[in-house]
């Protein structure tokens, strides 16, 4: 790809040893940010607190919803069953509560931003295990006004270090948001599809035939849904979702 709006990860970083993190980290070692412990495998999380961290292993492979009852094989759940959403897989290795809610909150509303490099790493660690990877990253927008307002996007924060660990250019200009919603958090399933539809646009074109959306938090799935859409309508083959948890 030679578009010059995709951010590319240097080729010359040694696949063996990154002397810098070994630097770093002797001079700077990794605290645990939860507890305040030492961190451990160079990350700011220690071992006790990341056996806290609700995973989420047993989920619809389309939405990755929890399934109740847990399955033991992939499958759909009830939802995808009865509509089909426009993205083809989702990876969110976590679930909304507990530690990983907390990191997520403090990062968006609090401009933490190491928790986003910390985040980007234990979503980087699932997807090397899990998932095929796609021709390029794509953070889902903000809108300006909730750029200007938050001074950052947290979802394109996480993306630098997952693009990072898995060498993968990400596109933070083929797509836009011009539609201001509303916070998604107070309304309903049907109110969110509602209030996301037609949110986004592109201003060119993508030469990608497989992407990955990337975002903090998948809910119910309408934002995911959308963009998908978008994308799939403009000759995009495959789209994914790649998110740290499922709410």
């Amino acid at each position: 790809m030679t578009n010059k709006n995709l951010i590319r990860q240097p080729a010359s970083i040694n696949k063996g040893y990154n002397w810098i993190d070994i630097i770093q980290d002797y001079l700077l070692p990794p605290i645990c940010i939860l507890c305040g412990n030492p961190g451990t495998k160079g990350r700011d999380l220690c071992s006790h607190c990341s056996q806290r961290l609700h995973r989420n292993t047993l989920c619809c492979y389309k939405c990755a919803e929890i399934l109740e009852p847990p399955a033991s094989y992939p499958m759909l759940c009830g939802h995808c069953l009865s509509a089909t959403p426009a993205f083809d897989e989702t990876y969110a290795p976590f679930t909304y509560q507990g530690e990983i809610r907390h990191l997520i909150t403090t990062l968006k509303f609090g401009a933490h931003y190491k928790n986003a490099r910390l985040l980007g790493l234990l979503l980087a660690d699932h997807l090397k295990l899990t998932a095929q990877r796609p021709d390029l990253i794509l953070p889902v927008p903000l809108h300006k006004a909730r750029y200007h307002e938050r001074g950052f996007n947290q979802a394109i924060e996480i993306a630098k270090t997952v693009g990072k660990e898995l060498r993968l250019p990400l596109d933070l200009h083929s797509c836009l948001r011009h539609k201001n919603t509303p916070h998604q958090s107070a309304l309903t399933a049907k109110q969110r599809r509602k209030n996301i539809k037609q949110a986004f646009s592109m201003t060119q074109a993508i030469p990608a035939q497989h992407i990955a959306l990337l975002d903090d938090v998948m809910t119910t799935g309408s934002t995911a849904h959308e963009l998908a859409s978008l994308l799939k309508a403009a000759g995009v083959s495959r789209v994914d979702v790649w998110v740290i948890a499922r709410a």
